[in-house]
């Protein structure tokens, strides 16, 4: 029975994490102008969708169905976020598949519509709650995956 209410008890962070990083991803996402058109905001769009779903499931009776790929699910969402932070850090741009267009305008355009256009994305860094709620979404993770391995004897 105490194991139980131990696998209970980390559904129940692991759903609140989930919820959390995903509904901030989709916030995020909708609430920065030209994000949703971009390559970073579609994938945090999606992801912040599955991940939301993966929470509200976790605390369902559905979450046995997950079984032990819950913990491992929760890692892969961590580490999309996380690459998809680290891609619009070094690029300086939410538009990291798309090549680099805006520096390009910026160049040959010059003068004020070249500033603007290259001013649009010189904000757009890292989100350093992004990346604090997914290292938090990593290390749930991890301890769904082991205490799912715990649990089943290996």
């Amino acid at each position: 029975m105490d194991s139980m209410n131990t696998n209970t008890t980390t559904r129940q962070y692991g759903a609140a994490i989930a919820l959390v990083s995903g509904l901030y991803s989709l916030l995020s996402v909708t609430g920065s102008s030209g994000m949703m058109s971009s390559n970073s905001g579609l994938l945090m769009a999606i992801l912040g969708v599955v991940v939301v779903v993966h929470g509200v499931v976790l605390l369902t009776p559905y979450a046995d169905r997950l079984g032990t790929a819950s913990g491992p699910l929760m890692i892969a969402y961590s580490l999309l976020m996380l690459l998809n932070q680290v891609l619009v850090g070094i690029t300086g741009s939410s538009n990291w598949g798309m090549g680099m267009s805006g520096g390009m305008e910026s160049g040959i355009n010059g003068g004020m519509e070249g500033s603007m256009g290259s001013t649009m994305t010189a904000g757009m860094g890292w989100d350093l709650g992004m990346v604090a709620l997914a290292f938090l979404m990593l290390i749930s993770g991890l301890i769904m995956t082991n205490r799912s391995t715990d649990d089943s004897g290996m």
